[in-house]
């Protein structure tokens, strides 16, 4: 009889067991993890809320007592905000516009177009990942420097519509998950291989080109050091150099200066929100067809 009773408990903690470690447990290391990454970006946004007296309080407060939204306006006089913003916006959209271009057409020739060497060529490419960007400065800066294109944004935007390792890699993994039988029946029916890959495959891309877009997007936002290195025009600075440049010429008024830094972090944010299931399904897709 003792024996009857203990299977019925054994067969109620297994599925219990199961349930904490594949739901319960993933779950609270999730939420553990957001709010480690959530707590910088709380505390800059907490702080660019906060009046002059409450910044210079102790223990510092975790909620601002009273909200001064003044900040937000101050912040746009306390630095060239707009000049450095549209810097920025020209930047970025250059640099995405060409990673799209670029990677689209070379991922499409190393994963639908069948050549000799194909594979030994993908695999040098990709090898380019694996070398640092101070091995190549030096004679990067030497070659825009002979072809005048220093203090420009053209040693920052014209690179990107060579492609890029890490983006060729994702949309040709997105690619290979493609039927090669919709390209062999655009050809049967007369399309060459620019109507093929502007007619047919670019409407199956939009995940991928959604996360390359996104990517590129979010790097030429934040990039830092290579607009530092060809630009020596402050009026040519984005954000990323223009908030650092203030900070160190001039007094720091912490308020201020966290309001235009969330000002700086608004556009990523929105761009994700809006490309959210393209991003998630591009990722997905790729590395589970690749």
């Amino acid at each position: 009889m003792a024996i009857e009773i203990q299977k019925p408990l054994r067969r109620r903690r297994e599925p219990f067991k199961k349930t904490l470690a594949i739901r319960i447990v993933p779950r609270i290391i999730l939420a553990v993890m957001s709010l480690v990454y959530i707590t910088p970006l709380y505390w800059m946004v907490a702080t660019s809320l906060k009046g002059s007296q409450e910044l210079t309080a102790f223990p510092p407060t975790l909620f601002p007592h009273t909200f001064v939204w003044k900040n937000y306006i101050d912040a746009l006089e306390y630095i060239p905000f707009i000049r450095y913003f549209l810097n920025s916006l020209i930047l970025t959209t250059g640099a995405t516009i060409g990673a799209v271009i670029s990677n689209s057409l070379i991922a499409y020739g190393f994963s639908r177009i069948e050549w000799k060497g194909r594979e030994v060529l993908f695999y040098v490419a990709i090898a380019t990942m694996f070398i640092p960007f101070p091995v190549t400065l030096v004679a990067l800066f030497d070659i825009f420097a002979k072809m005048h294109w220093i203090n420009t944004y053209l040693p920052l935007i014209v690179p990107t519509f060579f492609g890029q390792a890490f983006y060729m890699f994702l949309i040709r993994q997105f690619l290979m998950g493609v039927p090669k039988e919709l390209s062999d029946a655009a050809r049967i029916d007369g399309a060459n291989e620019f109507m093929t890959f502007f007619k047919v495959i670019i409407p199956l891309m939009k995940p991928a080109i959604a996360v390359v877009a996104i990517f590129a997007a979010v790097n030429a936002w934040n990039d830092f050091l290579t607009p530092l290195i060809y630009l020596q025009t402050q009026a040519m600075y984005p954000l990323s150099i223009g908030l650092q440049f203030f900070r160190a010429e001039h007094t720091v008024a912490f308020s201020l200066l966290m309001a235009a830094s969330t000002m700086v972090v608004i556009p990523v944010i929105v761009l994700f929100l809006f490309f959210q299931r393209f991003f998630v399904e591009g990722i997905t897709m790729g590395a589970v067809k690749g």
